[in-house]
């Protein structure tokens, strides 16, 4: 069963989701007969191949769509009370009324017709994360006093109704619904210290679901799929690579034992089938869950991109085959965010199929290729090389392939990572790439024996230039991770640079090596800028939790007496550890954003040991030398070697080159 993403019902009423020119994101099924076809054939296809597929309609975003509709179209974006915008706190959404609200039922009841007559398999509404339909069914968002809506329940069980009497009886209904949005839980006595929060108090509580649930059943819902959270504790309802495997099949199970304990039964008068969500692409924990009870059936949704042969690899054993999601959310959220459309950061052709084929063309002329470095570009590349037919040896100085990526890890948190790196080994094996690690290459190596040459040898660690740093006892963030350097449990230890790796690094340190004090220092104004939003707000949940103090908006000057000395902004500056409020893609201006500044202030900070994580420079003098000296007909560079950053980018450009070389 094969279900799409969201298909909003509430265009010219949720003003978030239509753009100037009635543009929209999304895809469309209202509208015109033009859209129609595109469904219909959709459908089809999906049915030449045994599959189904359900359409996912969505009532709207609410609070949690663009806000720049107040810009572009001079609307305040809509909510079911008036709440605070999830991007742009400070610009407040538009109650909707009880008129505008029974005609997104009546889209939503034609919409669910339309699919049905276009020959789609069934209709999944989206009823969690904090979007329009949840806003309107969790006394957390709707603060309604008056009308019909002021019932928490009421829009939920009257769209599904609607939906129901347009499509009969036999057609099915999915709802997605989170048990709880968990918001007090997460944050506790921030619920009544920030104000944002505390309006959120007094969310549906998971005995109140239940009941909801029961009520849908009744309503006409066939079928549910069920999680925990909202966007503003993001990582809860995308679940990223800091959290573990199977993360809500408890969930699940509690659902699917009262469903069975209260005997209800579906209008078809069978057991309502429960669907487990949440990081479930490890074929053994799946099956696990199928064979131990904890859910009825098995929802994936990035493994997909990572590997959209992962049911088939499955069913045949083929499982060491299977390419791995590794939870970065790089490509399959943050693209979209950022306004890109999904893709995959391990998966170059997902989103690229029209223009890369399943199988690789044989190469033109057979050409002998040195790849230097077996990081992920340059196992990427040597494998898609040598299926084109061309002689590809891979050098790495290391006794192991992986290069930062394998470093990065190490850490308990990032099995998702090391999966991947696995992957990448069992694929090597199956190729005949010849591998020659521990092998320091130079250019009387490679000069005048090859074809062409591909540099993907990484880069190095930068170390800042800072007043005396030279005589500080510093070190380096991979020499942490791979225990080059020791750091004892009792040093007050300081980590500079609070990108991805800083803050992996100072998880690192606090949870598994148990630091009792770090310190967490960056230039910006905030952590892990430009990092999916899931994923930073788990990271900066986690650096709480386990103590490390977060110094943002602050400029490492000068060490002098076993002190690090910084200088801060005074005004404005963030809040370090607020994860229930995003950072805006550096394109979308909010003219209400009071910006960090002020008279600095000097800020000293005793060490024992500065751990420096400011980032890396491409390892590039082996590539200019050997484009200096001709070294190749053909010289090229991918992966952190020409710019460093991404899995995603690094995977990509690895890839392209292989399809033209």
């Amino acid at each position: 069963l094969i279900t799409t993403g969201l298909i909003p019902v509430s265009h010219k009423i949720d003003t978030s989701i239509t753009e100037l020119g009635d543009l929209s994101y999304f895809p469309r099924i209202d509208r015109s007969r033009t859209a129609l076809m595109g469904w219909r054939d959709l459908a089809q296809g999906v049915h030449s191949f045994g599959s189904k597929i359900f359409i996912q309609i969505t009532p709207g975003l609410g609070r949690v769509g663009n806000p720049q509709c107040l810009i572009t179209q001079f609307k305040l974006p809509i909510s079911s009370s008036f709440l605070p915008n999830y991007y742009i706190s400070e610009i407040p959404c538009w109650r909707i009324s009880d008129r505008k609200l029974k005609k997104i039922i009546k889209n939503a009841g034609q919409a669910a017709a339309d699919s049905k007559a276009m020959g789609l398999d069934g209709c999944y509404l989206h009823g969690h994360e904090g979007y329009l339909l949840e806003q309107m069914t969790n006394p957390a968002f709707n603060h309604r006093k008056l009308g019909h809506f002021r019932s928490w329940e009421n829009f939920g069980i009257d769209m599904v109704k609607e939906i129901r009497k347009r499509v009969g009886e036999r057609y099915p209904i999915m709802y997605r619904i989170d048990l709880s949005l968990a918001l007090e839980e997460t944050y506790h006595d921030k619920m009544d210290k920030d104000k944002i929060l505390k309006r959120f108090k007094g969310g549906r509580s998971a005995e109140m679901t239940l009941s909801y649930m029961e009520d849908l059943v009744k309503a006409g819902v066939d079928i549910f799929d069920v999680d925990l959270g909202c966007y503003d504790n993001w990582w809860l309802p995308h679940p990223p690579q800091t959290m573990p495997a199977g993360a809500y099949l408890s969930v699940s199970k509690f659902v699917k034992d009262y469903f069975k304990e209260k005997e209800i039964l579906s209008n078809q008068g069978v057991e309502v089938p429960i669907v487990a969500v949440g990081k479930l692409g490890y074929p053994d924990l799946a099956e696990m869950a199928l064979r131990d009870g904890d859910a009825d059936m098995i929802m994936l949704g990035r493994p997909l991109l990572a590997d959209p042969d992962w049911p088939r690899k499955a069913y045949k054993g083929e499982v060491k085959s299977i390419r791995p999601c590794i939870g970065c959310q790089e490509g399959c959220l943050n693209e979209f965010v950022e306004a890109g459309h999904p893709q995959c950061a391990v998966n170059p052709r997902t989103s690229f199929e029209h223009i890369f084929p399943e199988i690789p063309p044989k190469a033109v002329k057979k050409k002998r290729i040195a790849v230097i470095g077996a990081g992920p570009a340059g196992v990427e590349f040597s494998l898609r090389a040598e299926e084109r037919g061309h002689i590809v040896t891979l050098f790495d100085k290391n006794s192991d392939i992986g290069g930062s990526a394998r470093v990065g890890s190490i850490s308990k948190y990032k099995f998702d990572m090391a999966n991947y790196i696995n992957y990448l080994r069992e694929e090597l094996k199956k190729s005949s790439v010849i591998v020659r690690l521990n092998t320091k290459v130079d250019l009387p190596t490679i000069k005048g024996g090859y074809d062409a040459i591909v540099f993907s040898n990484g880069g190095e660690e930068v170390i800042p230039k800072i007043d005396g740093i030279e005589n500080a006892k510093y070190v380096l963030s991979n020499d942490v991770f791979t225990s080059k350097e020791k750091i004892d449990a009792n040093e007050k230890v300081i980590v500079l640079g609070g990108g991805a790796v800083g803050a992996e690094m100072a998880l690192y340190l606090s949870s598994e090596m148990k630091v009792k004090d770090v310190t967490l220092v960056e230039m910006l104004d905030y952590i892990m800028k430009g990092a999916c939003t899931a994923n930073r707000g788990h990271m900066i949940h986690l650096l709480e939790k386990n103590g490390v103090n977060i110094l943002n908006s602050i400029k490492a000057v000068k060490v002098e007496d076993g002190k690090l000395i910084l200088m801060r902004k005074t005004k404005n500056v963030p809040d370090p550890y607020n994860t229930w409020k995003p950072i805006l893609p550096e394109n979308i201006e909010n003219p209400l954003m009071k910006v960090p500044g002020g008279k600095e202030e000097r800020v000293e900070i005793p060490f024992d040991k500065i751990v420096i994580a400011v980032g890396t420079k491409p390892s590039d003098e082996l590539f200019f030398k050997a484009q200096s000296e001709n070294a190749a007909p053909e010289i090229y560079r991918i992966g952190d070697s020409f710019s460093t950053g991404k899995v995603l980018e690094a995977v990509r450009s690895a890839y392209s080159l292989a399809m033209r070389v």
